[in-house]
């Protein structure tokens, strides 16, 4: 029998240095698992850049819309003010006409980018998201090793369907586990995280709860911002895109510090009436 493939793969934030052992070809096929940690973890770094792009995008559109729209404005005011009974030279009108032509085309531009990287068009189907997290586990698991910490996963049962594209809602969790795991434990507490799968009747929500520190009151405020990180090496998109992931499925995600100590993030998809699960 051939030796077991050691497979390592490209540098991810939220995966390096993972190195997952793959069973050989014909071992594969005995199991027949249809989805192996190594396969999920390529697709998950995959949405992962999609996902950082899509915020990125959003991002820099924020970022310049504002000060283009300011150029528009200005250049509007020089135009009129040129027009008065003693105007500059036509030149300078000119000029500043192209100004404002090209701040109103880098406006449109930056809306065909937004519009290129819209997630409306997401694959969603039928899912229950106890399959999805218990596929994705393999994967937290081995996260989870790599900090030394014990991961505890909980359903309720039974729950209710939800309609969505499944790696993005995976790589949603995957961000939060993450996150989770690099948290600083306070003192006296174990090194464990929880994810917990709970339902009503009107919605999914899917929880991780550290045992950190919890959140300052000046990363409350910015927290899901693009670009915001308190990591030295973090790039401030992971939270943004899992928050446009979530909202992007009609659904909600927060935070919130525990009494008891920790912090839980949370997310919240709206539930199909009538289909269940597990």
């Amino acid at each position: 029998m051939d030796a077991p493939a050691i497979r390592s793969f490209p540098h991810s934030h939220a995966l390096d240095p993972i190195i997952v052992s793959a069973g050989t070809d014909s071992e594969n096929a005995k199991d027949g698992t249809a989805a192996k940690p190594q396969e999920l973890i390529e697709q998950l770094m995959t949405i992962a850049r999609v996902s950082a792009l899509e915020e990125m995008a959003s991002g820099i559109a924020h970022e310049l819309n504002q000060p283009l729209g300011a150029i528009a404005t200005f250049s509007q005011a020089a135009e009129r003010m040129l027009r008065r009974p003693e105007p500059m030279t036509s030149a300078t009108l000119e000029v500043l006409q192209h100004i404002n032509r090209e701040a109103m085309n880098a406006g449109e531009g930056i809306r065909r980018i937004r519009k290129l990287f819209n997630q409306a068009g997401a694959d969603r189907q039928l899912c229950s998201m106890q399959e999805m997290v218990t596929e994705l586990q393999p994967v937290l698991n081995l996260l989870a090793s790599r900090f030394h910490a014990v991961l505890d996963v909980k359903f309720d049962q039974p729950l209710p369907l939800i309609a969505a594209d499944r790696l993005r809602i995976q790589h949603v969790l995957l961000t939060l586990v993450q996150n989770a795991l690099e948290a600083p434990i306070r003192t006296g507490a174990s090194n464990r995280v929880l994810v917990e799968v709970t339902s009503d009747r009107y919605t999914v929500q899917v929880s991780v709860v550290d045992q950190g520190t919890g959140i300052s009151e000046q990363q409350k405020l910015q927290i899901f911002k693009p670009f915001f990180t308190t990591k030295s090496s973090g790039t401030g998109l992971g939270l943004a895109s899992s928050r446009a992931i979530i909202e992007a499925h009609e659904g909600t995600i927060g935070f919130k510090d525990l009494d008891s100590g920790g912090t839980q993030f949370w997310f919240r998809l709206p539930a199909v009436s009538g289909g269940a699960s597990g």
